[in-house]
């Protein structure tokens, strides 16, 4: 099974507690079993994982490299701001696709424009959480197409 990396940057292991009328009542671990549903039913393995710290987030990206098939970012409070972690996903060399439970569009004036979007192969936000089973399953069909082309 080809296996998907989801990294989700700082604060969003305090969903469920942070801002609940903004990014609704799910928690981290809410959206970690949704996406292992969905993953299997997909016919793909996940390693899902969050930090709050830049250097870690980049690491990890990193190590993806020759061990997962994609990668699916939240990078949250990091969008906007983090040239590291853009220039390690332009390393990683595999589809991303960047994921925000709200839509940043609609949100304050710095947070509209997101660094990450510049290598994205797609861009999800504002659908709630669901957004990461969207992400997950425009992942498969990135993948699917990869290995039709091979």
């Amino acid at each position: 099974m080809p296996l998907v990396t989801v990294l989700n940057g700082p604060n969003l292991n305090m969903l469920g507690l942070r801002q609940p009328d903004l990014y609704g009542p799910s928690t981290l671990d809410d959206i970690e079993a949704l996406c292992a549903l969905t993953a299997e039913k997909l016919g793909l393995a996940i390693d899902f994982r969050q930090s709050n710290l830049e250097g870690e987030l980049v690491t990890w990206i990193q190590e993806c490299r020759g061990r997962s098939a994609g990668i699916i970012i939240n990078p949250a409070g990091y969008t906007t701001t983090s040239v590291a972690i853009l220039d390690a996903l332009l390393l990683a060399e595999q589809p991303v696709i960047e994921v925000h439970i709200t839509n940043i569009h609609r949100r304050e004036e710095f947070r509209q424009h997101s660094l990450i979007s510049k290598v994205a192969t797609g861009v999800i936000c504002g659908l709630g959480v669901a957004g990461y089973a969207l992400a997950l399953r425009a992942m498969a069909g990135l993948l699917a197409e990869q290995r039709d082309s091979d």
